[in-house]
């Protein structure tokens, strides 16, 4: 039997803050809490088992830049499984990052832009590599969605089933924080086609949504929520509960 999905949180770092945006647009945000390291506590007093912590100025800049933010994050929290993408472009800040405590580092443009920098990672540091798919109507968009490029997001995910990924968080732009639903059918496919464990994220908005993703629980490894859990059209411990059932 397949271990249940896990619910993971979303905490989106924009000029310090929590903040989730709509379809990716930086200038279309919703200041959550100006204090990042609190909403983490309250996840996890809410029964987190894993963090998902996106550096959005870093995304679109292509370096770190909320590294003190996240490292707050991370020592106040060291047992818990941490992943973190944005501005993730070289092997020092992959290392910085896991040195810090973070378990995932999530390889986004880089891995459209130079594949071989994906394999590069997974060889140094084996099972804290995950690569982040981004798409819009199928198609992967780099550099905080900003440029959607000719690459299938289903092709792009068969190029690195075999070496060393541990999963694929796949994210709907179209749906992301416009509590739509989640895309079912182009998630589980890219997980069916692609051979590897899937984190679906963009969309989550209610119950329904956890209860459509349970069945797939052989190739669904996570959910990734954060609007829904912040303005309370879901309820983390209620999600997670279910799932274990």
């Amino acid at each position: 039997m397949c271990a249940a999905p896990v619910i993971i949180p979303a905490i989106d770092l924009k000029d310090g803050k929590c903040v989730r945006l709509k379809q990716g647009r930086m200038e279309d945000d919703t200041v959550f809490s100006n204090d990042p390291v609190a909403v983490a506590g309250r996840w996890v007093k809410e029964g987190a088992r894993r963090l998902h912590l996106v550096d959005l100025n870093g995304a679109f800049d292509g370096v770190p830049v909320h590294r003190s933010v996240v490292n707050d994050i991370a020592k106040a929290y060291p047992n818990l499984p941490i992943q973190l993408g944005g501005g993730v472009r070289n092997m020092n800040t992959i290392e910085q990052y896991i040195t810090a405590g973070l378990t995932y580092i999530i390889i986004g443009t880089k891995a459209v832009e130079d594949p071989n920098f994906v394999t590069e990672a997974c060889r140094e540091f084996a099972g804290h590599i995950i690569v982040g798919i981004d798409a819009k109507d199928g198609m992967v968009a780099t550099h905080g969605w900003a440029n959607v490029t000719d690459t299938k997001a289903t092709e792009l995910a068969k190029r690195f089933a075999d070496v060393g990924v541990s999963s694929i968080v796949y994210t709907d732009i179209a749906r992301d924080g416009m509590m739509q639903g989640v895309n079912i059918e182009q998630t589980v496919n890219l997980a069916r086609e692609g051979g590897l464990p899937v984190i679906a994220s963009g969309g989550v908005t209610d119950m329904q949504d956890i209860e459509l993703l349970k069945p797939y629980g052989d190739c669904i490894e996570g959910i990734i929520t954060g609007r829904a859990i912040y303005e309370g059209t879901l309820d983390l411990g209620e999600a997670q509960s279910y799932l274990d059932s």
